[in-house]
């Protein structure tokens, strides 16, 4: 690619002269803000169904719908979103996003039933799936020597809002109510809208667009905030001369030179949110059993989810405390992938974090005391984390920039499967045994180490391709 004696340069090349600098921390705070937001929508999850269940006696059946809901708005509109980003440009399609979850997240904290709640939430599901293209334009301002680490590391903001979804709801559910709540909740996702003056459109998008003065003019930015310069010459898209590149369909994801690709991440993104909220959920499941043998539990059931529940007991702030002590785990997780993403490669690293896992998780079969339960699982929820984040740093880089946006769209939107599935074998399945959810989360995530193993790319060192054909 290095054309330098022609006087010309690639949007890799410029890149990487003007490295990691001011752009690239005020460019993290942005989308870090966004994914933090983000957080906070999905754990809401987490805590809202009892309060519900105080407001309109709801059933366990009716609880169970509302994540089912939300996650399959995601599933129908992660590809939409992808489409989007890849035909109208980054930055819009993540401020549409986020506008339309703070505004359906607002919406349903004055919903009259539970109907009209739930159709809210499903929208809010819908905008949600868009944000993690803020990931696409992150990726795509990133020097390939701090690739990895930088989106790794943007995973604390997560582990952040879902953090402060917890303090929130300490601090307003029992004395405001869960109306309250849930739209103080909405609003940071409005704020980043905001936010958003400052965020320039991907250099990438624009000069595969064949918007090639508006690539420069955002290169000349960059420049100017980090200090450096950009190589001398006319700046080209990687074949020929700039020239707009022919947008990506969903098709193409399949082709000679993508389907092994394709098929293996969209399992292993499938594998990774069966496994993530599964380890969430199911560690609410056994500390609510109190009995780490499995013996009440084996034996039957003390649960019938379409039986109504008519007690109504809130949480309390220990519940809170212990939730948000929860999140904890995702910082190890976070600390193990920063540490060996580079050194050994993206499909190695997913494919260690999945087998210790399963080797953590599996040990739950054993008669534990409490203390070692949670340290199990908190190892769990940590290296299922760290396999998260290293997919989340493959995916955009194994596809090129006509193919990233609806790439990275498929894969949030087929990952959702595995999310829908998830709450019937961590909370359903467990009223009959503890034992069924272990096996099942233990041997699904070994399924995660062969299809990592099996990736026929590895992106460590590698230059992210601006087209496809």
């Amino acid at each position: 690619m290095g054309t330098s004696n022609n006087n010309i340069f690639t949007i890799d090349e410029a890149i990487e002269a003007l490295g990691f600098g001011k752009f690239q921390i005020m460019l993290s705070l942005l989308t870090g803000f966004a994914w933090m937001a983000d957080a906070m929508e999905m754990m809401i999850l987490a805590f809202l169904s009892p309060s519900l269940q105080c407001e309109w006696n709801i059933s366990k059946t009716q609880q169970a719908l509302i994540t089912t809901t939300v996650f399959g708005g995601i599933l129908i509109s992660g590809t939409l979103w992808g489409k989007i980003c890849d035909k109208f440009g980054r930055k819009l399609g993540l401020i549409v996003a986020c506008f339309m979850g703070s505004l359906m997240g607002a919406a349903s904290a004055i919903s009259p039933n539970f109907y009209v709640f739930l159709l809210f939430r499903g929208l809010v599901g819908v905008a949600v799936s868009g944000v993690p293209q803020a990931f696409t334009l992150y990726s795509e301002f990133l020097p390939k020597s701090h690739r990895a680490k930088c989106i790794v590391l943007i995973e604390i903001f997560w582990a952040v809002g879902a953090g402060f979804e917890a303090i929130l709801a300490l601090l307003i559910m029992n004395s405001w109510g869960w109306r309250w709540w849930l739209f103080f909740s909405s609003m940071p996702l409005l704020a980043f809208v905001v936010l958003s003056y400052w965020l320039p459109e991907s250099a990438r998008y624009l000069m595969t667009s064949g918007k090639v003065n508006e690539a420069y003019k955002t290169l000349q930015y960059v420049s100017k905030m980090n200090g450096r310069k950009l190589p001398d010459g006319k700046l080209v898209v990687e074949k020929g001369e700039a020239k707009q590149a022919k947008r990506g369909k969903m098709s193409d994801l399949v082709t000679d030179g993508f389907w092994k690709t394709s098929v293996l991440v969209w399992a292993l993104w499938m594998i990774v949110n069966f496994c993530y909220y599964g380890i969430t959920l199911f560690t609410t499941v056994i500390y609510q059993n109190d009995d780490y043998c499995h013996g009440d539990v084996l034996s039957n059931s003390q649960t019938n989810l379409n039986k109504t529940i008519t007690g109504c007991q809130r949480l309390d702030t220990q519940d809170y405390m212990d939730l948000l002590a929860t999140n904890l785990a995702e910082i190890p997780g976070l600390i193990v992938t920063v540490l060996i993403i580079e050194v050994i490669g993206r499909k190695y690293t997913m494919a260690l974090e999945f087998g210790a896992y399963s080797i953590c998780i599996s040990i739950l079969y054993f008669c534990l005391p409490r203390s070692l339960v949670t340290v199990f699982l908190f190892m769990s929820r940590a290296f299922i984390s760290g396999a998260f984040q290293a997919l989340y740093v493959y995916t955009p880089e194994v596809y090129p920039t006509t193919l990233r946006g609806i790439g990275l769209g498929t894969s949030n939107a087929l990952a959702r499967v595995g999310s829908i599935i998830t709450p019937f074998v961590a909370q359903v399945a467990s009223d009959s045994s503890l034992l069924f959810p272990i096996l099942i989360y233990g041997s699904a995530s070994l399924f995660g180490v062969l299809a990592a193993v099996l990736l026929p790319i590895e992106t460590r060192g590698r230059p992210m391709m601006e087209t496809h054909y």
